[in-house]
């Protein structure tokens, strides 16, 4: 039997520019749209950064509770929202995501070189976003930027529980300046420390700008799944720039398809990661 793959799609981000990148989808109704025609073509996940009216990353509390809101409306998709948001947010507003009652939420287990600037994570601010999410029943994707962080991931579960669900499920980002490299060996070798976390655990792979197919290709052979979108890449192949975010999910599906691993639609997704509505 095969292995269904888990698609997720992370449109926006917090790095590109609106007017470097126009089809970048910074408004609600961009955002919606996107939503919609990522899931028609096998989507089951989006995993959402928001901006403000001058199309700048922000983690405002009432935007975010709108995004969630119009997201349940228009798809069923799984809304993960991200607690990362941008390099500079304070941890008070990245705990905060959680008050829009998304289904899922990112939880980046370590701090990390972002490429010039830092991405700050310590250890008591991730041990807060795992319980938190525990006593709300948010789902959390677990981030992993480089191989010690699933051995953070470990201690964490050793000494604070299992997540929302029960079910561990981590996603390697993977191209990052500072973090692991995009290649098949890095993710061969994360893939090996997956055995030590809880028995069932999964992993999703995003590879960042030219090593997003690579990492692809390699997380399929392995028997994990895949989160694209033009938060990770905006160059489709060389020269030539995407054209939306259900281009990158087209491609995924593709190559999931090839692999003999057709897409999870959101309802068997949820069953797998273990959320409830």
């Amino acid at each position: 039997m095969t292995t269904p793959t888990l698609i997720t799609v992370a449109p926006t981000g917090a790095e590109s520019a609106k007017a470097d990148v126009p089809a970048l989808p910074v408004t609600l109704d961009e955002l919606v749209l996107t939503a919609k025609e990522c899931a028609a073509i096998g989507a089951a996940v989006i995993h959402v950064h928001i901006r403000d009216d001058e199309a700048k990353p922000t983690l405002d509390p009432g935007r975010l509770r709108d995004t969630v809101a119009a997201l349940r409306d228009g798809t069923d998709l799984i809304v993960q929202l991200s607690t990362g948001g941008a390099v500079t947010d304070p941890e008070a507003a990245r705990l905060a995501v959680l008050d829009a009652g998304p289904d899922m939420a990112s939880c980046t287990m370590g701090t990390l070189n972002f490429g010039d600037d830092v991405f700050l994570n310590r250890w008591e601010f991730i041990v807060d976003l795992h319980t938190r999410m525990q006593e709300r029943g948010i789902v959390p994707e677990y981030e992993i930027f480089d191989l010690g962080h699933l051995t953070a991931l470990q201690r964490l579960l050793g000494r604070h529980g299992l997540p929302a669900g029960g079910h561990v499920h981590v996603d390697f980002v993977m191209g990052v300046p500072g973090g692991m490299p995009g290649t098949a060996e890095a993710l061969v070798a994360c893939r090996q420390a997956v055995r030590d976390l809880p028995e069932g655990a999964t992993f999703s792979a995003t590879g960042i700008g030219r090593s997003a197919i690579p990492v692809m290709l390699a997380s399929l052979a392995t028997g994990g799944h895949l989160r694209v979108g033009m938060e990770d890449t905006v160059t489709y192949a060389k020269g030539q720039p995407v054209e939306s975010n259900m281009q990158l999910v087209a491609r995924a599906v593709g190559l999931a398809q090839i692999a003999q691993r057709p897409p999870l639609t959101p309802t068997d997704a949820r069953q797998l990661l273990g959320i409830r509505r």
